[in-house]
Parts: structure tokens; sequence; C-alpha cells
């Protein structure tokens, strides 16, 4: 199956309409889950400046909660797959995510915000491949594609990891402290999880949105999936965790404090604004877009690490674009690929390695920002261009009769 065709072509009206409500519903819950954490990770960086945290220990833990956090996706979509539980193991991962981000306001020691972190990671490796592969199943129905769906989502998605920053900066803007920002979180958190149950009580099954399809193709990951992972690993390598640039700005003076989570939702709202854009040109012109918005992202790593006050803006608005394609495009192309039966073991394994070139591409960029930070710059850079060739062998694959 080729990430240029419309999956939801031909079908009922009345069934696109309930499967854009859906898409719509999981989007209202991902608004809050990224107001909620978004906010939080948009000043872990300072604040574990604050803690007198080194650059090394800052990239490793981020790191270290990035490789659990997709990591745990390899058994999260097995279970799904197995046991058609999507729901249940949705709810799990919501409801301990939700619980670590608004507990940070209670630790006051280095190690219990460590492990914090790892949980809310935890969380969301949890939930994501069974919610992705509820998503995927939605997008049977609706006439645009798989790019247009999670685009829209993450669209949704972004915009509440805009939100979330501001808040926390508008509450460091009043003179409050960190503690106070993370308390603010539980808001979010807790209409996150009404919106779950409430989506979990309207669409108990959305499987059945493409029960019809599922049947359909193999049960084994295809060859062109694993070239695919190694393409969008070595993105995940050069791409810097927002902590380790928020660190930056606080330590190098590039941006005031009261700045850096202002800086965090420009970059959110610019990756929700570009990403149902991006998912419609993805599911018209396929992989080429992906490339070309490879090329556009990479450059953030000069801009935020070398540019001043300015530079530093446009680099985080790249960052930004490459997260939204990160969470909308890499997906999209995912669904595809795979028969809707192994979908959640197959955005789960995508996702594990995804991780494992994340936690190295952290740590490595940790280790080499406290030798030089153009050393940390010429990698971010190297690795992600990198990918660019391995995404052509993967279009010429695609499209191949």
């Amino acid at each position: 199956m080729r990430p240029l065709e419309r999956p939801g072509e031909g079908h009922s009206g009345s069934a696109s309409r309930i499967a854009y409500r859906f898409v719509f519903l999981i989007g209202i819950v991902s608004f809050f889950a990224d107001s909620t954490y978004e906010g939080a990770r948009s000043i872990l960086g300072p604040y574990l400046a604050g803690l007198q945290v080194s650059a090394l220990a800052v990239g490793t833990v981020t790191g270290l909660g990035e490789l659990l956090g997709y990591g745990l996706r390899l058994f999260s979509g097995w279970l799904a797959d197995s046991s058609q539980r999507f729901w249940l193991i949705t709810i799990i991962g919501y409801l301990l995510q939700m619980s670590a981000v608004p507990a940070l306001a209670l630790a006051d020691t280095w190690p219990a915000v460590a492990v914090l972190i790892i949980l809310e990671r935890v969380g969301k490796a949890i939930r994501n491949p069974p919610r992705d592969a509820m998503l995927s199943h939605a997008a049977a129905q609706v006439g645009g594609g798989y790019g247009w769906v999670f685009g829209l989502h993450e669209m949704l998605d972004q915009f509440g990891a805009v939100v979330g920053p501001l808040a926390v900066a508008a509450v460091l803007g009043l003179q409050g402290s960190y503690r106070e920002a993370f308390a603010v979180l539980v808001i979010p958190a807790a209409l996150n999880i009404a919106f779950v149950f409430l989506a979990h009580h309207l669409y108990p099954s959305p499987e059945d949105m493409e029960r019809q399809f599922a049947s359909t193709g193999s049960d084994q990951l295809p060859r062109v999936f694993w070239i695919y992972l190694a393409g969008a690993g070595l993105v995940a390598m050069g791409f810097a965790d927002y902590p380790l640039i928020a660190y930056h700005f606080a330590h190098g003076h590039a941006v005031p404090g009261q700045w850096i989570a202002v800086f965090y939702a420009v970059a959110m709202g610019t990756g929700g604004a570009a990403a149902p854009v991006c998912g419609r040109l993805f599911d018209r012109y396929g992989f080429r877009v992906l490339i070309v918005l490879t090329l556009a992202a990479a450059c953030f790593a000069p801009l935020v690490f070398l540019g001043g006050f300015w530079g530093a803006l446009l680099g985080a608005c790249l960052w930004g674009l490459g997260m939204g394609v990160h969470e909308s495009i890499i997906p999209a192309a995912v669904a595809p690929m795979v028969s809707g039966r192994i979908r959640a073991s197959a955005f789960g394994a995508f996702t594990a390695g995804y991780g494992v070139f994340w936690f190295c591409g952290s740590v490595a960029i940790g280790a080499l920002y406290g030798q030089s930070v153009d050393l940390a710059v010429l990698f971010c850079l190297a690795v992600q261009l990198a990918a660019v060739p391995v995404f052509l062998a993967v279009d010429r694959r695609i499209r191949r009769p």
C-alpha cells in the first residue's frame, strides 16, 4: 500500500463524520496532555540548571526518559494488538503520565525529579501505540489520508503544547516559583483524564472503523519499514531535546529566563500550524515532502546553539517544525506500510528503535556540548543530513510498481 493513497475515499458521509469526530475528540485529549507535560518540559532545563545539574546529566536523564518512552512502546504495541484492549492500555498510560507531571511540584531533590521525568515518558510510551493505532483505523473512514488525519491530530496536540508553556511562563512572570508552575499543571492533567474517559465511552471500539480492511495484508513487517526506521533514527539522533536547548539558553544567557518557556510555546505553535499542511502535502507527494522538511528542520542546531536572541527564536521555530514532522508525518508513513492487524505493533517497534537512536543522540549531544558547542552543532547537522539518502531509497521503493 502506498502512502499516497486515500483510504477513506468511497465511504459513506455518515461514517466519515463519525471518524472525524473521533479524531477531533482524541485531539482534545492530546491538547490537554500536551498542555500538561510540555508545560513542564518547557522549564525543566533552567530548573535543572538551578539544581546545579551538569549538561551531561541533563542529556543523559532526558535521553534515558526518551529511551524508555520509546523503547517500551514495543511492548505496549504488541500487547495492544494481541489483547485488543486498546482503550485499557491507553487509559493506564494517560493516568501514569498525568500523575507524574504535577508531582514535580512536590519533588525537592535532583533524583526525585529525574524519576518523575522518566515516569512521565513511560506513561507516554504505554498509551501512544494503541492510541495511534485507533487513529489510523479512523483514517480508513476519513477522505483525506493518513497524513491528513495525523496532521490534524498533531495540530490540536501542538496547540496544547503552546498553552501549557505559556501558562507556566505566566506563573513565573508573576514571580511564582517553579514548584507553583508545576502545580498549576494539575488543571489540564485532570481535564485530560476526563476527556479520555469520555472518548472511551463514546467510541468503545474505534478499530471497527477499519475492521473490513484489517484482515488483509501480511503479518510481517516489510523490508521498507526497517529502511525507513534507519532514516528516521538518524533524524532522531541529531535532534536535541528542548531541556538541553533551554539549558543552553539559561547557561549561555542567549535568551532571558522569562522568554525560555515562550520560545518553547512558539516552537510548538509552529509545529502545530504546519502539521496538517505537511500531512496534506505528504498524502499528495509522499517522501519528497519529508526530505525537504528534514533539510529545513536540521538548520535548528546552528541557530539555537550559536545564534543570538532572534537567531535562537528562528531556530526554535525550525525545531518545532521538526517536532511536528516527528509526531505527524513519521507515524503517517508507517500506517500504510503494514496490515491493520499489526499496526499497534508496527508503531511500537518503529518508535522503540526511534527511541534508541534518540537516547544515543541525546547522550552524544550532551557530551559534545560539554566539550564544545561547535562540535554539538556539527553532530546534529551531520546525522540529520545523513537521513536524506535513506529517505530517497524509501521513496524509490514505495514508488516501485
